[in-house]
């Protein structure tokens, strides 16, 4: 097989086969983008401001929001003038703090604590609840009893059939009573809490901020 072969010693097989070189601009920078008008920034900000508003008031209707506190019935737990945050999404248990309709008023909201769940049967008897026919611990209403004076009674006896003329809490209903239980107006007057009509529970207190934090029980 003939070869050609260039002046400089080199054949042309050599040349087909050179490896090409290519050529790189390191040193070119590359073209900016366009920036940005001030029109094009105050929109971009105007739109995130707008969003994170939408988003607070979407939390503050379906989740969460402030409530206050009215009165000295659910007292030494919560104080008059107290700010809460109700929570909407939460499943109510027993003795849970929730806020609903006042029965007697609509135009008001009352805060309670629950003590009978559906199907409960509910009795206090020498200051002691009994749930059930079992005696259970009211720890949150501890220090009340304890600024008693001899012989003086916080909360009266009763049952659930002498303050509702019914045995058992029916169902989808709540017994709620105050934590000020001399000093309370709850399911002892106006009956049970339909579960419909509550607002939400609330264990958050965000005023006084000093009290600021998780409600003791």
């Amino acid at each position: 097989m003939n070869k050609t072969t260039y002046s400089d010693g080199r054949d042309a097989q050599e040349e087909q086969f050179e490896p090409r070189r290519l050529k790189y601009n390191l040193g070119k920078k590359p073209k900016n983008k366009k920036r940005k008008t001030w029109l094009e920034e105050a929109f971009s900000t105007l739109l995130y401001v707008v969003i994170a508003v939408i988003i607070f008031l979407l939390i503050r209707h379906f989740l969460f929001v402030p409530v206050s506190v009215d009165g000295e019935s659910m007292y030494p737990t919560l104080h008059d003038q107290d700010r809460l945050i109700l929570n909407k999404i939460e499943e109510t248990e027993r003795f849970d703090l929730i806020v609903f309709p006042a029965p007697d008023d609509p135009e008001k909201q009352y805060i309670k604590r629950v003590i009978g769940m559906p199907g409960d049967e509910i009795m206090v008897m020498d200051e002691t609840l009994y749930v059930n026919g079992e005696a259970v611990a009211e720890p949150y209403l501890e220090e009340s009893k304890s600024e008693l004076a001899p012989g003086e009674s916080f909360t009266e006896n009763f049952t659930l059939a002498s303050v509702t003329g019914m045995e058992k809490v029916p169902e989808n209903s709540y017994f709620v009573l105050g934590d000020n239980r001399t000093n309370s107006k709850d399911s002892r007057s106006f009956g049970f809490i339909d579960k419909e009509t509550v607002s939400g529970t609330t264990d958050i207190r965000i005023w006084p901020l000093k009290d600021f934090g998780m409600i003791k029980e």
